[in-house]
């Protein structure tokens, strides 16, 4: 389908970036439609990686203050799976972000999804992967992670547990969410 560009401005260019367009876009009877006007928060892509303790039968997950959750009486703090901005190289990140936000290293990453997680006015798209870790893969032993601004607790959840999590808002990340789900499908087909 057809897709016209009228005009694209940079409306803001720092951290991220947001562009105003005017577009006309075919429509599902083949007209055009009228111009509208969109706007695209620009933040590049991101990676998400779902650590999981076979032995343990745990997730390892992350909680950190995230202010837009924190307005309109929001938890403020999330409990999440590690994730970062995407650069150069997918799994690279994913390996650093998990290093640096839990301690582990992670050398085998299985890619699980990707998703756009609000594609109304995002373009960001999350890259979901999954790793098995153990004990002896924790390098770094802190309960407290981060680096630069981050202030990051590790959780090590028993993944029995995170379904209730999820239904009574304690676990409300959606990349978070997503990768439970997929973890718990994953899990299910190991074992039939």
């Amino acid at each position: 389908m057809k897709v016209i560009i009228k005009d694209v401005k940079r409306e803001y260019d720092g951290i991220f970036k947001v562009d105003k367009a005017i577009l006309q876009h075919e429509k599902f009877d083949g007209s055009m439609s009228k111009e509208i006007v969109r706007l695209n928060f620009n933040r590049g892509d991101s990676v998400a990686v779902l650590l999981y303790n076979k032995t343990n039968k745990s997730v390892v997950l992350v909680k950190q203050f995230r202010y837009p959750t924190y307005l309109d009486n929001g938890p403020g703090w999330l409990i999440e799976c590690v994730a970062g901005i995407k650069d150069n190289g997918e799994i690279s990140v994913a390996s650093k972000e998990a290093l640096e936000e839990t301690g582990y290293k992670v050398d085998k990453l299985k890619y699980l999804t990707q998703f756009y997680p609000s594609p109304g006015g995002c373009s960001e798209r999350i890259f979901v992967y999954l790793a098995y870790v153990e004990a002896k893969d924790k390098i770094k032993k802190e309960k407290y992670m981060g680096t630069g601004n981050e202030d990051i607790q590790v959780m090590e959840i028993p993944i029995s547990e995170t379904f209730e999590m999820i239904k009574n808002g304690e676990i409300c990340d959606g990349k978070t969410i997503i990768s439970l789900f997929f973890l718990r499908d994953e899990l299910a087909i190991e074992t039939t």
